[in-house]
């Protein structure tokens, strides 16, 4: 499996943080970028809590759904000039309150080879990005799955 160089996890950084406002007003902060897996974090900010004094369950919806639209964009954003990148749907299960900082871990559930041939051959790509939430202490607090699409661009 091939290593994503620093220039280009650069790229994948700015280019999200630059496509995705909300994200940036979070103050989500990228902590590992490669082409199978992101990682992500949420700082523990005041803006950011629910009522009990936690991150707030869409601040922590947003850094899933972030971290794994930055791991497709990590895997195929060579192809932006071919497909767009969407969310089909999403699943979160909240399983213990975090308190602190959360981290987002977002990898491919298959290899983006098979996605891309799969694109390549004239099909329309489904797949699922599984991500791991936890507190920056490894407590793990929930889980998530986003199933994206590359959806073939009009020529």
């Amino acid at each position: 499996m091939a290593t994503m160089n620093e220039e280009t996890a650069e790229m994948v950084k700015s280019g999200f943080l630059a496509a995705v406002p909300f994200a940036r007003t979070l103050g989500v902060e990228f902590l590992e970028v490669d082409y199978h897996r992101i990682s992500m974090r949420l700082p523990d900010t005041e803006a950011n809590h629910n009522h009990v004094g936690g991150p707030h369950a869409g601040a922590m919806f947003t850094l899933g759904e972030s971290a794994s639209g930055a791991v497709v964009t990590g895997a195929f954003g060579h192809l932006l000039d071919r497909a767009v990148p969407l969310a089909v749907k999403a699943e979160i299960h909240y399983r213990k309150l975090a308190m602190g900082d959360v981290v987002a871990e977002a990898h491919l559930d298959r290899p983006r080879e098979e996605i891309e041939a799969e694109l390549e051959s004239g099909g329309r790509p489904e797949f699922a990005v599984e991500v791991e939430l936890r507190t920056a202490d490894g407590t793990a607090t929930g889980a998530m799955t986003v199933t994206w699409t590359l959806k073939p661009s009009r020529r």
